[in-house]
């Protein structure tokens, strides 16, 4: 019957009944509601709204040949098709919605996060152990009243050696030991050049700490060519070596504990006088004598000793000017604290190595 009343929509001339239309528009809407019942996805309601109510459909070919209908009849074929248009797009977006909260429900269940499986193990990075030591070595001397400074690591030669009182004769000096970049340019060997040019900048009193890297042309299970070092100086009147050991003996019980002891061993520096060398009671035996501080129960620690009269004229400071400075290379303090026996362990980033400190 479909096929007859639509023949008769393209054929003019042709003479259709109030029935007949009503018959035709009820059997299309029959079928387009038994294909609407078995759809089942978002994908197969769009293929439908596109076969139901698209250009190719059969209420469409109706409105495009209404003109055809006789004139009482056409009318009624126009309300009968926009009526039923109306109905299915209503039922359309009814369908739609739900389909999409059915999907959305699935979808949640598919990506449903299982609270009671392990998680996954992520490692968290951490400060490099050299950075975490120098860190509590500020740490321990800020409620002193130290304050941190910092200077260039391409140093004139002033500053790295004339300045400390280390002639142009000195050893130290050498090629052999010292990184020259020029002339009178080196990377420089310690960070004392920090506090010359920290008190040619200032007035007494000063207490500050330098950290930073430092370059010497040496490489062994103790040694590198780049290390760490911190220094420390206090310049004041009336300052005197006392002071100096009871500040370290404060920074060595903080740092190893509380029955950590020290002792002094005379010795030279040419920045420093009277100079001399720390040790601490062994880590490892606390003094009983081992293997690690070669039966001795005393590990070296660091060099220190009142700032010398010739440094003090450099940088323009009186004569009565007193001071002390101290200086420990900050893998030295880390070796000693985590018992480690290579200091290149530190420079090769070894993961496993590192992630013991995190």
């Amino acid at each position: 019957m479909q096929k007859r009343l639509l023949l008769l929509f393209r054929y003019p001339g042709q003479q259709l009944n109030s029935s007949e239309i009503k018959t035709f528009i009820s059997d299309i809407e029959i079928k387009l509601r038994g294909q609407l019942s078995s759809i089942k996805d978002i994908k197969g309601l769009e293929d439908f709204r596109v076969q139901a109510l698209g250009k190719k459909s059969e209420l469409y070919s109706v409105l495009r040949n209404i003109g055809e209908l006789p004139p009482e009849e056409r009318k009624l074929a126009g309300e009968s098709v926009n009526k039923l248009k109306t109905i299915l797009e209503q039922e359309i977006s009814v369908l739609e919605a739900e389909l999409k909260k059915k999907a959305g429900a699935e979808r949640l269940i598919a990506d449903a996060i299982d609270v009671t499986m392990p998680g996954e193990y992520k490692r968290l990075g951490a400060l490099h152990p050299v950075t975490q030591v120098m860190e509590e070595i500020v740490e321990i001397f800020k409620p002193l009243g130290y304050s941190v400074v910092h200077g260039p690591e391409i140093e004139h030669e002033f500053f790295n050696f004339d300045a400390l009182n280390i002639p142009a004769d000195h050893p130290a000096r050498d090629m052999q030991d010292t990184f020259y970049l020029g002339a009178d340019t080196v990377l420089r060997t310690h960070t004392s050049p920090v506090q010359a040019r920290t008190m040619m900048q200032s007035k007494p009193p000063i207490r500050v700490l330098s950290p930073g890297k430092v370059y010497r042309s040496d490489y062994d299970v103790t040694h590198t060519p780049m290390f760490h070092q911190i220094e420390g100086l206090y310049v004041d009147e009336g300052i005197k070596f006392s002071h100096l050991k009871g500040t370290l003996l404060y920074f060595a019980k903080r740092m190893f504990g509380q029955d950590t002891s020290i002792r002094l061993r005379p010795s030279y520096f040419s920045f420093t006088e009277p100079s001399a060398e720390v040790d601490v009671t062994c880590v490892a035996c606390k003094g009983k004598g081992c293997r690690i501080c070669k039966g001795t129960g005393w590990l070296e620690i660091l060099g220190c000793g009142m700032v010398n009269p010739n440094v003090f004229k450099h940088v323009g400071y009186p004569e009565s000017t007193t001071g002390f400075a101290f200086g420990m290379g900050i893998e030295r303090i880390a070796m000693l604290k985590y018992k480690i026996n290579d200091l290149r362990l530190f420079f090769e980033n070894d993961a496993r190595f590192l992630r013991q400190f995190s």
